[in-house]
């Protein structure tokens, strides 16, 4: 296949063949968000296709049980307000990952990357047996650690400049299912709320939202300002959405932190929640918050699974890589759950 070439990556992007190329070899003169969106890019067009990839014939075989590399296990969190072990999301996660490490007799050791610098300046290289990142971990960093030949798993990320097994919530089915649930009890008016761009998980559970509300045929029409950027401002862009729109029956957020935020900035606008609408959240992180539904996602689940992704990787060099989803059971306003069997019948 042809090579991705400077030019091609820099008409995609909208920015100069200087700063492309300066990207790319990791060097000063572009901001370090120009650089994420340029290494994103150039990732989506193939240019870091099977980079540092060990050829097959110095690779051993494929096997389930053979013997794995040595070393420490390093989990790395993201350089990211809320990603960390104190969160009611990502803590489970790591609870997780760090019980299927003891079980297995394996060394831990935790990071959370650093700015400015290779993250295995700090570190050395030959003492990791693997790698699993937490949340999303910048472009960057990882491809200094794809140089490494270190085998990785991602928890809930995906890179399009970086191959690795990764292990997510089936976020897709999973709204597809509360979705339906939702319209079976008669809403018909929705919204989504969540800035769609800021995780790949995010952007599943978008496209289940919209696909259960196109199965059902209901008209769709949502507002911009609610999916971009400015949601990120909730207390400030909820405020200006309802000033120039009519409300839904129920706001479907992200996660339950986004529907925690927009219930208080509602609720300072005098607004009832749930009275005067519903809201709906995902990851089942708080359960004190009146939701008409969430999610039950199951936290150290995701940990434990992705520690036996990365011991069967370490095992399987040469095997494609693979993406592993869980499911989750939707939980109603009332406390029941509907479990996938009763979705399908």
């Amino acid at each position: 296949m042809k090579k991705v070439t400077i030019q091609e990556i820099a008409d995609f992007s909208g920015v100069s063949k200087y700063a492309v190329s300066r990207a790319l070899a990791g060097k000063s003169g572009v901001s370090a968000q120009t650089r994420e969106m340029i290494l994103k890019a150039a990732g989506q067009l193939g240019y870091f296709k099977d980079a540092g990839k060990p050829p097959a014939l110095l690779s051993p075989p494929d096997n389930m049980d053979g013997e794995t590399r040595p070393g420490a296990i390093l989990v790395l969190f993201p350089n990211v307000r809320y990603q960390d072990m104190d969160s009611l999301y990502w803590g489970p996660v790591f609870n997780g990952i760090s019980a299927r490490l003891n079980q297995r007799g394996a060394d831990i050791l935790t990071l959370t990357e650093p700015s400015g610098e290779s993250v295995f300046s700090l570190l050395n290289p030959n003492a990791i047996g693997g790698i699993v990142t937490i949340g999303a971990v910048s472009t960057q960093v990882l491809l200094d650690i794809q140089k490494l030949d270190i085998p990785v798993v991602m928890v809930d990320h995906q890179d399009p400049a970086f191959q690795a097994d990764a292990v997510f919530t089936d976020n897709f089915q999973c709204m597809r299912e509360m979705m339906v649930k939702l319209v079976s009890k008669g809403y018909k008016s929705f919204q989504f709320v969540g800035h769609i761009g800021y995780a790949q998980s995010f952007y599943e559970r978008w496209l289940g939202f919209r696909s259960a509300l196109e199965d059902h045929k209901l008209k769709q029409e949502q507002i911009p300002e609610l999916i971009g950027p400015e949601i990120a401002y909730i207390h400030e862009a909820v405020p200006k959405v309802v000033a120039a729109h009519e409300l839904p029956e129920v706001f479907v957020c992200t996660n339950d932190t986004t529907a925690q935020f927009v219930m208080e900035a509602l609720l300072k606008l005098g607004i009832h929640v749930p009275g005067q609408v519903k809201i709906t959240g995902f990851d089942n992180t708080d359960e004190s918050l009146p939701l008409l539904a969430t999610i039950d996602v199951n936290k150290a689940l995701l940990g434990m699974r992705a520690v036996d992704k990365l011991f069967w990787r370490m095992a399987n060099p040469n095997s494609n890589f693979e993406r592993l989803l869980i499911r989750g059971e939707v939980i109603l306003g009332d406390g029941s759950v509907v479990t996938n069997k009763e979705q399908e019948v």
